[in-house]
């Protein structure tokens, strides 16, 4: 992973400088599969950075303090902890290998002085507990400092433990363990405003969680058609309101957002609103329906708009406007030349993530 930090310049009160910050790895020796970053999220402060690989491993970065010899050194992000999220795994009643790889994390909203995150492959979802430690106890009556235990008849005396220094340790621990509610892969998961509940995302089905039951899940969106050769589209995104817990959305492979309301019925079958940006007949070719196929939603911080991720482009919507979208950046129009030969090395069918700044600009 590369990174730059920016800083103001001498210039204008818009210059930026920008400088190396972080590699993962070393750049200079050959990079295995598994050391691949499949995923990345900030935390809620943007102290910690989380990244995930295709080895199913999970890499914390923090954030460094601004030192006053060092004035960019704010931009900086050092290894924080590191953990095996998720191994592989075999499903012997399909016969199927299941991967490693981390498809997504989301972090939750710190609430102590712990941190909490969500990691997914493609069928399970864990919940981690990020905690420091800085004090160890010592002076149990039941064990020795060693933690062999002692013999109950030599004991004596009633003892106090009491908590010494020691070098700071981070640790992370499972504390949920989400399975066997998917039938697909996961494309998404997404932290409910209401802090308690969740929605994980596989090509067809959506389902609702709570943080503290592991068992079952609510399907609230199921698109799978009676007869499987009758399927035109599947879910490729998902997300919640960032404000209302009730609202979330969902786009699909054909380059379309639905919009819907939990209030309105257990199962929504039906959308409450449904964002689609009527397709130039001139300008369709054999890769139309390919490259409009959305790969991520996002909404603003405020949750007034939302923006998605096609192929080609980033497209900015508001809420209250549903045939078109109020901006749209074209980003690899450069490419459009070339989705010959992208679709025969599969690039084509590659995916872009977005996301909106802490401004929403």
């Amino acid at each position: 992973m590369a990174g730059v930090a920016g800083g103001g310049g001498g210039g204008g009160g818009n210059d930026f400088q920008w400088c190396f910050s972080q590699v993962k790895g070393a750049i200079d020796e050959d990079v295995a599969e598994a050391d691949i970053i499949s995923t990345v999220e900030f935390n809620y402060s943007g102290d910690l950075l989380a990244t995930g690989d295709k080895g199913g491993r999970v890499v914390i970065f923090q954030r460094e303090q601004e030192n006053k010899s060092r004035p960019h050194s704010r931009g900086e992000y050092n290894v924080y902890s590191t953990f095996q999220s998720h191994e592989p795994e075999f499903d012997y009643l399909k016969s199927l290998e299941i991967e490693e790889k981390i498809n997504k994390i989301r972090w939750l909203p710190q609430q102590n002085a712990a941190h909490f995150l969500l990691s997914t492959n493609d069928k399970t979802i864990k919940l981690w507990k990020i905690s420091e430690r800085d004090k160890r106890a010592e002076g149990y009556n039941l064990k020795d400092e060693d933690g062999r235990l002692r013999d109950p008849f030599r004991i004596t005396s009633l003892r106090v433990p009491i908590l010494k220094p020691m070098d700071l340790m981070v640790e992370a621990s499972p504390r949920r363990i989400f399975a066997n509610a998917h039938t697909y892969h996961i494309n998404s998961i997404s932290v409910n405003s209401d802090h308690e509940t969740y929605l994980s995302a596989d090509d067809l089905r959506i389902n609702l969680w709570h943080l503290e039951i592991t068992d079952r899940s609510f399907n609230i969106v199921d698109i799978k058609p009676a007869n499987m050769e009758e399927l035109t589209e599947v879910i490729t995104a998902a997300e919640f309101h960032p404000h209302h817990c009730n609202v979330f959305v969902y786009s699909s492979s054909k380059g379309t957002i639905r919009l819907c309301d939990m209030r309105s019925s257990a199962l929504c079958d039906r959308h409450s609103k449904f964002f689609e940006e009527p397709e130039d007949p001139s300008s369709r070719s054999f890769f139309s329906e390919i490259i409009s196929s959305i790969s991520d939603v996002k909404f603003s911080h405020s949750g007034r708009y939302m923006m998605t991720r096609d192929y080609l482009s980033v497209k900015v919507w508001d809420l209250n406007m549903e045939n078109r979208p109020v901006e749209t950046y074209q980003v690899h129009e450069y490419l459009r030349s070339k989705l010959c030969s992208l679709y025969e090395n599969d690039c084509i069918f590659d995916k872009f993530e977005c996301c909106w700044n802490g401004s929403d600009r």
